[in-house]
């Protein structure tokens, strides 16, 4: 298997952990809900003449996130190369075709919804607390994805630890809030949201409050800093969890 790329490793990272993070912020934000109530559409998202995309389909006053072409989809934005896909959902500046153009009434009614997920990026900080509950919402469950993500697409680093790892859960949970898990067994991850209850967790990062957990998940605090301040109590392998503090890190400076 071939080393991946970094905007190959971006892509996934958007599409396949980021991108189905429009549900969770439909589910949360008032607006976006009333916005997309009544909305029956697919809106694509793809490189031209290739396999690489994902699309957002509403039907039914839900959203379902799918990976790869859609056969029929109602709007598709449609990007000349990886790295143009990569810079438009990282919030940057990249003009994509668009087919379907002439539905104005679905995009005023995306636009918002995608628009909404810079609350992901490093250089947003929300300051009203429910923002910051979101964003560390989101984050817990990006984060979780991404390092499965990761790991699938063939990043050399987690790829090695995953390789080497017997069965063990990192287990991600903030006090009387959102918790995300990642599974690693052999080579293979699989990352979930809640708590994982068939085994003890190998790590546990535990947030006392969601302001700790968003100074450590925004990287404002280093983990031996947030754990000096009681921002996250770590039980387990305190090695291992170091080392996934390294990866949040590469997940950080992917995305933007």
């Amino acid at each position: 298997m071939a080393m991946p790329t970094r905007e190959e490793l971006r892509s996934a990272l958007f599409l396949k952990a980021a991108l189905p993070l429009t549900k969770v912020i439909r589910e949360k934000n008032p607006t976006i809900r009333r916005l997309t109530r009544n909305l029956e559409a697919v809106v694509q998202f793809q490189v031209k003449n290739s396999d690489i995309g994902a699309y957002l389909e509403f039907a039914d006053d839900a959203l379902q996130v799918g990976q790869g072409i859609h056969e029929e989809p109602t709007v598709a934005f449609v990007f000349g190369s990886r790295q143009s896909l990569n810079t438009f959902l990282a919030g940057g500046i990249a003009l994509p075709a668009i087919r379907g153009i002439y539905r104005v009434d679905i995009l005023v009614k995306v636009v918002p919804l995608l628009l909404a997920l810079k609350i992901l990026l490093p250089t947003a900080n929300p300051k009203e607390p429910e923002k910051r509950a979101l964003k560390v919402e989101l984050l817990l469950y990006m984060v979780t994805t991404a390092l499965s993500q990761l790991n699938k697409a063939g990043e050399p680093k987690i790829s090695a630890l995953v390789a080497k790892s017997p069965d063990r859960v990192y287990q991600f949970t903030v006090e009387n809030g959102p918790a995300a898990y990642l599974r690693m067994k052999a080579g293979k991850t699989k990352a979930g949201r809640g708590v994982y209850t068939r085994r003890r967790p190998f790590v546990l990062m535990k947030f006392p409050d969601i302001e700790g957990a968003y100074q450590v998940l925004t990287q404002q605090a280093e983990l031996v800093e947030a754990v000096s301040k009681g921002f996250v109590v770590t039980e387990g392998a305190m090695e291992y969890s170091k080392e996934i503090g390294m990866f949040m890190q590469d997940i950080e400076e992917l995305v933007t």
